[in-house]
């Protein structure tokens, strides 16, 4: 038994009293053990205990006996969610293998029933203002944390995440931090009188970047020319953004090792490299699958079996590692076209909150929004590459953009205190 074990098991059960009095704090914990993993941080009972399950169900239990005021935000975005959510329980009752895919949809539907809470619980400014830090420090313990690796170690070293994570496998951790990155601008520049707050986020974005790079992720590299690219396009001043990028770009590329840039090289020349021909192998057969069945073949689908069927080199088992690719597979056209859905009318409403066309929304809620555009252009590029599309950070980013166009629905908010305007 060791002091890790104690201290997390202390910290999860600790909480679980104020869940019981304050049930949207059940969302900060839950986030705060999804993101960060602590128990994977320990090495003794505490590592596979089933921490998010319990704080999950106190949750529940909360939300049942809260006298507090309780509304659903209900918009585009909620009605393709929820459509997609159906889509899949449908798909899972006709898969290909049943009992594998009934498994894999109960964990995700875990995933996502928190993420519904999270609409319902964190209904105020100051609430989502938490957690948009618990996110980042959850995060941030590993881009800072790697950061400083990186730099220590001259590169030469992979960045990894936490164990048995959704961002475990270096490339998914790259661009979970490039996701969580804009969040900590966007917390930058909220707290403009406390310079010690700016200096440590400052002082964390920068090692958050070198953490990006020390990963060795390819499609994170892929994943920061079009976060770069969409802030050069959004820029006020293209003149200055453009160069200052530029010479970033070069800094970092003479820092990296022999080893860095070899890893790189092999973007240009996919036809040499067995992993980028692996996952051309798997798309093929994603659209084969969804050519064939309306439904796909639902979860846990990826065997030799079917890619003897539908592959064309079904030697080659892997999983799509794609964002798009992955739930065409599964859950055939309609599955994919209804997140795609969620991720566009997700866009749109970011995009309607920029224009405050109504004057309804605050500035902050304007800064938040054009950095969750930043984090969805992240998401979006760096995605098509990685199997994130049930990694819980973009839906906690899709429901906290329901969350702020809300905001602009006077019928929709509590009488709580309103969160202070940027300095």
């Amino acid at each position: 038994m060791g002091l890790r074990d104690i201290l997390v098991t202390l910290l999860v059960f600790g909480s679980l009293p104020l869940i019981l009095w304050r049930p949207y704090t059940g969302i900060l914990v839950w986030s705060w053990i999804s993101y960060m993993n602590p128990h994977r941080l320990a090495y003794g009972f505490a590592y596979s205990m089933p921490f998010a399950q319990i704080v999950a169900l106190t949750l529940m239990l909360a939300m049942v006996f809260s006298q507090e005021k309780k509304t659903f935000p209900f918009n585009s975005t909620t009605a393709m969610w929820l459509c997609f959510l159906v889509w899949m329980c449908f798909t899972t009752a006709l898969a290909v293998y049943p009992e594998a895919a009934m498994l894999q949809l109960v964990n995700i539907l875990k995933i996502q029933l928190v993420a519904l809470f999270t609409l319902v619980l964190i209904n105020d400014r100051e609430r989502l203002q938490q957690l948009i830090w618990v996110i980042v420090a959850s995060i941030g313990f590993y881009s800072v944390k790697g950061g400083v690796f990186t730099i220590l170690t001259g590169g030469a070293f992979i960045v990894w995440g936490p164990d048995s994570s959704y961002i475990r496998e270096n490339n998914a951790l790259a661009v979970a931090i490039l996701m969580t990155i804009p969040l900590m601008i966007y917390l930058y520049m909220c707290y403009r009188e406390q310079r010690w707050i700016r200096w440590l986020l400052g002082l964390s974005i920068t090692l958050s970047l070198v953490s990006v790079i020390g990963s060795q992720s390819r499609g994170a590299i892929v994943s920061i020319l079009a976060v770069g690219g969409f802030f050069w396009l959004k820029s006020h001043s293209k003149l200055i953004t453009g160069p200052a990028i530029i010479i970033l770009a070069a800094l970092v590329f003479n820092f990296m090792p022999t080893s860095w840039h070899e890893r790189m090289g092999t973007i240009e020349n996919y036809q040499e490299d067995n992993s980028a021909l692996q996952r051309l192998n798997s798309w093929q057969y994603s659209l084969n699958v969804a050519n064939e069945s309306i439904v796909g073949a639902g979860f846990s689908s990826w065997s030799q079996e079917m890619f003897q069927r539908y592959a064309p080199r079904p030697e080659w088992v892997f999983v799509a590692h794609s964002i798009y690719f992955h739930p065409l597979a599964e859950h055939g056209w309609p599955g994919l076209l209804l997140f795609l859905l969620i991720l566009a009318t997700t866009w749109r409403n970011l995009s309607r909150v920029i224009k405050n066309k109504h004057k309804l929304y605050h500035e902050q809620d304007i800064l938040l929004a054009r950095m969750l555009q930043v984090s969805l252009v992240a998401y979006m590029s760096g995605g098509a590459f990685l199997s994130l599309t049930y990694f819980d950070l973009p839906w906690h980013l899709v429901g906290i953009t329901i969350i702020l166009w809300s905001f602009g629905k006077p019928e929709l908010q509590p009488d709580t205190p309103k969160l202070r305007r940027l300095a």
